[in-house]
């Protein structure tokens, strides 16, 4: 174990004693370097912190001189923080007296994470209310947001911690201020059912704001099921209309239909919002003119009366279309939990074995999504991704009876096409957006360029099982859609096509599902047909031919057919990448490699190139045949 390892360990695991006899004795140079040194992206000191080890803590920074304020990387409930310095660490973890030594120490009070968090809003998380107190009366700054612009009061409201938003309210904390997504306090409170917070907040004059979606705190409640705030909330005289207070019951209703599986509990709360739009005191507030019905739906439109509504009872299915229908209208396509509640009701009827009613409001849910959302958009992945698996799984599973009895039926081609289809729209789509974005686009967002090429090319994996025959419609009309992919040229993380990434380790991060393996021959063959470049180059320098060679979990069998698809499209056996590796050197198994029968693949032309580059300077040789030379 090397030094800094030694150091790491023993300030996580809070051993000062084995830390003393280990640093003592070092020069003050070599100490400072081993307590800035990071190991897993975290310094000594942040580990000490985010652990709770005081004594380690104040040895580090006392004796050892290591800055207070140099950020790391912790794991918080699964989740991995960038860029946390060590009060942050110590503020989150609820160490009080770890952080009244920083801040003693000169630790910087509002010093920020990568997505802007302050140690105050930390504390404010997870309620360590000592701390938060502490922090504000050494000048922590109660109205620093982070990056999606949530503020200390906006997580404290979420998280239900009635003393911190009480003591962030006696402060003039803004309880107003609104995040990115137009969202105030009241939305988190509305959202986590924070009742008790909710009222304080309204007496310090919170008002009833819509967010970016047009949701107002009642329309979040009802949204997420939390009764007791709707109901507060329509009791107070004045506050909403006639029309909101119906619209919150009717998606209440919804709510009780798909998340809390309440079917008598949705029907009760219709009624009520029916008694209210044809009350006698006041004037009739008539359902909105149904929009055209939908084959996903089952053509089902909104009841217009109690007497439709008592008929819902004796159909369950038609209830749950009802709340489809009912909560599209109110919240509108663009509002995340209309199309989640679509794919949520498409996965119940597939586990059910009613694959078609799931593929049809799947598909509704996914052209929704990529009318509403930008590219590349994580729940537009999330649909086709979910497609993937379950088009993997009724291709594997066909003719075999489902856990609830039912045979898997066999998969349409011409519904595995149309989804392959809005894939490719997806790919191109986003390599217009990361085109226009230019330098402003980060590496999650090449990240999810990349993610939706795999999910794409899985597909085309699928697909290309059965081609047709040569000339044939079937046939034809394939390697159309292949084309399309083909000819949008978008390329992934390392600068890999598409080509290239069917022999990446990206493709095994897509599909649980053995039907179709990636790398696979008839997708490769079906790439090479429509004109994939066999000789293009990743970022470094290796073609699909190296990536094959490099390619984790390839048998001996798959090795011969997938590298000599290659080749006899013309891929170059002795192409040298960046590190002047060809495929012979990066697969390391000579046995491997006479198997492909390399001599049939090394021209006189190839031969001379190696000689020109290994005598010759490249400036002599005449410049169309540099690239040819270059590349062996």
């Amino acid at each position: 174990m090397d030094c800094k390892s030694v150091v790491y360990n023993a300030a996580r695991d809070g051993k000062l004693r084995r830390l003393k006899v280990f640093l003592d004795h070092r020069a003050k140079d070599e100490v400072g370097q081993l307590v800035a040194a990071k190991t897993h992206g975290a310094t000594p000191l942040v580990m000490a912190c985010r652990n709770g080890h005081y004594d380690v803590a104040e040895y580090l920074i006392e004796k050892c001189g290591a800055d207070v304020d140099q950020p790391g990387s912790v794991v918080f409930e699964g989740e991995t923080i960038e860029g946390a310095p060590p009060l942050w660490c110590a503020a989150a973890a609820g160490h009080l007296a770890l952080v009244k030594l920083l801040v003693k120490r000169g630790a910087k009070v509002n010093s920020i994470t990568k997505t802007n968090s302050t140690p105050l809003r930390a504390a404010c998380f997870d309620g360590h209310y000592d701390i938060v107190k502490f922090l504000v009366q050494h000048g922590a700054d109660i109205e620093m947001a982070n990056r999606h612009g949530h503020t200390c009061l906006m997580i404290a409201c979420y998280r239900g911690h009635v003393k911190i938003a009480k003591f962030l309210l006696s402060l003039k904390a803004d309880a107003n201020r609104k995040s990115v997504k137009g969202n105030t306090a009241l939305h988190d409170c509305a959202e986590s059912g924070s009742l008790e917070i909710l009222k304080i907040l309204v007496e310090h004059g919170a008002q009833m704001d819509v967010d970016s979606y047009g949701m107002t705190p009642l329309l979040a409640a009802a949204v997420t099921g939390h009764t007791h705030i709707v109901e507060y909330l329509i009791g107070i005289p004045q506050l909403f209309s006639r029309k909101e207070r119906i619209d919150a019951l009717e998606l209440l209703g919804a709510t009780y239909v798909d998340k809390k599986r309440d079917i008598i509990g949705a029907l009760q709360l219709w009624k009520r919002a029916m008694d209210e739009r044809y009350r006698g005191d006041g004037p009739l507030i008539p359902k909105p003119e149904s929009p055209p019905s939908v084959a996903a739906y089952d053509y089902a439109r909104e009841v217009t009366s109690p007497e439709e509504l008592d008929n819902l009872l004796a159909d369950p299915d038609k209830m749950r279309m009802q709340a489809l229908v009912i909560r599209e209208r109110i919240l509108g396509p663009a509002h995340p939990d209309t199309s989640y509640y679509i794919r949520y009701r498409g996965a119940v009827y597939a586990d059910a074995g009613k694959f078609r009613r799931c593929i049809e409001l799947w598909n509704y849910a996914l052209d929704m999504q990529q009318s509403m959302l930008e590219p590349l958009n994580p729940m537009t992945q999330s649909s086709l991704f979910s497609f993937t698996e379950l088009f993997s799984f009724m291709v594997g599973e066909e003719g075999r009876n489902t856990t609830r009895g039912r045979r898997v039926p066999p998969l349409k081609r011409k519904d595995l096409l149309k989804v392959f289809q809005k894939a490719v729209n997806e790919v191109s789509k986003g390599k217009q957006m990361l085109e226009k974005m230019g330098d402003l686009a980060c590496e999650r967002d090449l990240t999810f360029l990349n993610r939706v090429l795999i999910i794409t090319l899985h597909l085309a994996c699928l697909l290309t099982r059965e081609t047709g025959e040569k000339g044939s419609e079937e046939y034809d009309e394939l390697h159309r859609e292949i084309y399309k992919l083909v000819r949008i040229h978008a390329k992934g993380k390392h600068g890999r096509d598409v080509l290239q990434l069917v022999y990446s380790e990206d493709v095994t991060l897509v599909g649980r599902y053995p039907t179709c393996k990636i790398p696979s021959s008839h997708l490769t063959q079906a790439l090479l047909r429509v004109g994939a470049d066999v000789t293009a180059k990743d970022n470094d320098g290796n073609t699909a031919l190296h990536l094959a060679a490099l390619f984790p979990s390839l048998g001996r069998t798959w090795h011969w057919n997938l590298a000599t698809d290659l080749l006899d499209a013309g891929a170059h056996i002795d192409t040298v990448n960046n590190n002047g590796k060809t495929f012979k050197d990066l697969l390391n198994d000579e046995e491997r490699y006479n198997m492909i029968r390399p001599v049939k693949y090394i021209t006189l032309a190839c031969l001379a190139a190696r000689v020109v580059k290994k005598t010759q300077n490249i400036n002599r040789v005449p410049h169309h045949l540099r690239a040819f030379v270059e590349m062996h």
